[in-house]
């Protein structure tokens, strides 16, 4: 992946304030060849987030919050794979979902009468099996963003490292060489969701059309979760139905393996008006 150089190796001498911490090469196929984040060995302040991106933004480091989970998986066991892991750039946002919709969602979201013979002449009166071709990328908002993204995200931050046990099962601050938030998972090569998309690249670009749509940014990271923080939400439900359809190609164990299995419920009550997005991959 072409980034920026990387100022991780020398960050004892960036001047820094930060917590003790351990800088992460470990990757699935062995050490990398420089790290790939720096992480601190205790639990995330509520104010660390704002500080931490004002004083690592000009070095270009990012802030995220790292979780292991119920299992206790922190980064050295997330089977990060950087060597496997190509540009966002390079990759177009409506093609990806195109792609993941046509691969995904012909079972789950088809209409149950779909091409079924309803006149009894033998001909499909609604029309093809199959969800339909992917319906695009949903449109921008009409609202305004009511504060600015990286406040947003600070914001949710916040309230996670406030009672990060009840959220996460803990989360730690960590810092990640990157140009912008939804680069971060590229940036160090991981593989959360390696049993839908083994270049998470892909997926960073969706999350890059979201950052533009809807002021979307990357706040926590687990061995296989994300959660994002929306400055910019749905609010109608039209354009969350739209927005639901993206979620779906994005992340199907979202609507698949998870209560209510339904896109239309899982519109209304996981985007609409939501200023956070939770994705896990199976």
């Amino acid at each position: 992946m072409a980034t920026l150089p990387n100022p991780l190796p020398s960050l004892a001498t960036s001047g820094l304030d930060l917590p003790p911490g351990s800088l992460v090469d470990a990757t699935l196929d062995g050490p990398w060849h420089e790290p790939l984040l720096w992480y601190a060995d205790g639990p995330a302040d509520l104010r660390d987030w704002s500080r931490l991106r004002a004083a690592g933004r000009p070095l270009g480091l990012l802030p995220v919050l790292v979780t292991g989970g119920r299992r206790d998986q922190w980064p050295e066991e997330w089977d990060l794979c950087p060597d496997d892991t190509s540009y966002p750039g390079d990759h177009n946002a409506d093609e990806v979902l195109a792609g993941y919709w046509t691969d995904y969602a012909a079972d789950e979201v088809a209409p149950e009468d779909a091409g079924s013979d309803t006149d009894g002449t033998g001909s499909d009166t609604d029309g093809p099996a199959g969800p339909g071709s992917w319906p695009g990328l949903a449109p921008v908002p009409a609202r305004e963003a009511a504060e600015d993204a990286d406040v947003a995200a600070a914001g949710l931050a916040g309230v996670i490292a406030a009672d990060a046990d009840a959220w996460l099962g803990g989360a730690r601050m960590a810092l990640v060489p990157a140009r912008r938030s939804a680069d971060i998972p590229a940036a160090i090569g991981w593989s959360g969701p390696m049993n839908h998309e083994n270049d998470v690249a892909r997926l960073c670009a969706v999350l890059r059309s979201w950052e533009d749509r809807y002021d979307a940014r990357v706040v926590v990271l687990g061995f296989d979760t994300m959660i994002v923080s929306v400055g910019r939400p749905p609010a109608t439900a039209e354009e969350a139905r739209a927005l639901a359809a993206e979620h779906y190609a994005f992340c199907p164990d979202n609507i698949d393996q998870s209560p209510p299995y339904d896109l239309d419920v899982y519109a209304e009550k996981a985007v609409l008006n939501q200023e956070a997005w939770s994705f896990w991959w199976d």
